[in-house]
């Protein structure tokens, strides 16, 4: 088993995440960590989770990311019909991963069967996917299926990875090892059984019920705090004189408080009670605020970090590049403000 200090060395300008490091992924089921245990994944708690993806992203920010994105994808396992759910997760290695945007259209068939064509962006992981998930709009005879409402009806899917062209096209300064590459789907057809509803469980557990805005929330920030933990780290090793006591400081903090609205949030959901919208505002923007003033002080530290923090080569540039190409997700985007 390889230890965190190797992983990080494997890990230092890679543009993939090795095999021996996959391989230590897949036996630990760490992709699988939202899994149900029924179907063979870990069933962490929320709070158990969090902790897991933190540590991990410190180690490096592109590995964690792509923990992250891609056990998050296999939280779908919980949206499955258990006969489905149990079949594709009895492989320790089975990894969904794939695209929250609606790219393509899914043909109803006579049989029952959908036609699925399309492209979608921003898969994470997927050279190291076993399945890609995918939305998109349902038609038939090439004209929109409506509810009735009007609104076009939406459905998710899962595939195959070989049943996916693959486009490797991640061209940012960071996260360049967690694999975000683009996909495309030609006339592939799916059973009805391999299509899902998010917010239609076949699972029975608190976490079943946990609104999406507070799980993208949280598993994302944690993802910022370990990034920033690591770049205090390495900050500290090229600058000695640096006190990041504060800094650090903040994001033990910053992790309690993770860890209390995990809990808190479990607990209502233990008791069948509804997360009002009122607590995810507040989730959402103490984690906005929060990665909003770790950015600053990040480029502020990095500023003082003198030349050797701008070489390629250097690790602190690495997290650096990485941090600020994560920010770049629309989740805690903020808008420009004038000053």
């Amino acid at each position: 088993m390889l230890l965190h200090k190797e992983i990080r060395e494997q890990m230092h300008g890679a543009s993939e995440v090795p095999q021996s490091i996959m391989a230590q992924i897949h036996h630990e089921r760490l992709l699988q960590i939202w899994v149900p245990k029924v179907y063979g994944g870990l069933g962490l708690r929320l709070n158990q989770g969090l902790q897991l993806l933190f540590d991990w992203s410190k180690i490096d920010g592109s590995l964690g990311w792509m923990l992250t994105l891609c056990s998050g994808a296999n939280f779908f396992s919980r949206n499955l019909k258990p006969n489905i759910a149990k079949e594709l997760f009895s492989n320790p290695q089975t990894c969904f991963g794939g695209s929250g945007m609606i790219g393509g259209t899914a043909e109803k068939q006579t049989n029952g069967t959908f036609l699925i064509n399309g492209l979608w962006h921003f898969a994470t992981g997927a050279p190291h996917l076993s399945h890609f998930t995918l939305n998109a709009k349902l038609t038939e005879k090439r004209i929109p299926l409506l509810d009735e409402s009007g609104n076009e009806l939406i459905r998710s899917f899962v595939i195959s990875k070989n049943q996916a062209e693959i486009i490797p096209n991640w061209k940012s300064m960071g996260m360049k090892a967690t694999g975000t590459y683009s996909f495309k789907v030609d006339n592939v057809k799916v059973t009805e059984e391999y299509s899902f509803i998010y917010d239609e469980f076949f699972t029975d557990d608190a976490l079943d019920k946990i609104p999406f805005r507070i799980f993208a929330d949280l598993t994302l920030l944690v993802n910022y705090l370990g990034m920033a933990s690591h770049f205090a780290e390495e900050a500290i090793k090229i600058r000695p004189h640096l006190d990041l006591n504060f800094f650090d400081k903040k994001i033990e903090d910053a992790m309690v408080k993770v860890i209390d609205f995990a809990n808190e949030i479990e607990r209502l959901l233990n008791v069948s009670e509804t997360i009002t919208q009122e607590k995810q505002s507040e989730i959402h923007d103490y984690s906005s605020n929060l990665v909003n003033g770790l950015s600053q002080l990040i480029l502020q530290i990095y500023i003082q970090s003198g030349i050797k923090a701008s070489h390629t080569d250097s690790a602190v540039y690495q997290v650096f590049c990485d941090y600020f190409t994560a920010t770049q997700h629309s989740n805690f985007r903020r808008e420009f403000e004038s000053m």
